[in-house]
C-alpha cells in the first residue's frame, strides 16, 4: 500500500476519539444555532425597517389632529400623531437592541467554531468538511 502524500493523513490512519466526536457534535450544533440566529436577525431587521417605513409615512401627515391606528398585540389603538410616533421609536429601540443582542450571539458562535474548526482540521486535515453549503 502507497503512502499518503506528504502532509495529507490517510483516512484509515485517522481514529475519532470520544473527544474527537463530542467537537463535531458541539460544531453541528453552534452551526445549526448561529444560522437559526442569523434568520431570526433578518426577521429583526425586515420588522425594523417596517417600522422605519411606518414612522416616515406618519411624518408626511399634515393633520394633527388625525388618530392614528397603533397594533399592541392583536389589536388595534388609536392614538395621536405625536404618541404613535413615541410608540414607533419605543418600538425601533426595542427591535435595535435585540438586534445587537443576535449580532453579539452570533460573534460569539463565530469565535467557538472557528477554534473548533481549527481542532478538528488540524486532527482531520482534508477528511472533514465544516464548511456550510450555501445551496
Amino acid at each position: 500500500m502507497a503512502a499518503p502524500p506528504k502532509g495529507r493523513v490517510a483516512v484509515e490512519d485517522v481514529h475519532v476519539t470520544y473527544e474527537d466526536q463530542q467537537r463535531i457534535n458541539n460544531f453541528a450544533t453552534n452551526m445549526r444555532r448561529m444560522t437559526e440566529l442569523k434568520n431570526e436577525l433578518e426577521a429583526k431587521k425586515k420588522s425594523l425597517q417596517n417600522l422605519q417605513d411606518a414612522s416616515d409615512d406618519l411624518m408626511m401627515l399634515d393633520d394633527d389632529a388625525l388618530m392614528v391606528p397603533y397594533q399592541i398585540g392583536e389589536v388595534f389603538i388609536s392614538h395621536t400623531q405625536e404618541e404613535t410616533q413615541e410608540l414607533l421609536e419605543a418600538a425601533k429601540e426595542a427591535l435595535e437592541q435585540e438586534a445587537r443582542s443576535i449580532e453579539l450571539r452570533v460573534s460569539d458562535i463565530q469565535q467557538v467554531l472557528g477554534d473548533l474548526k481549527v481542532h478538528l482540521y488540524a486532527k482531520f486535515g482534508d477528511n472533514i468538511n465544516l464548511e456550510a453549503d450555501e445551496s
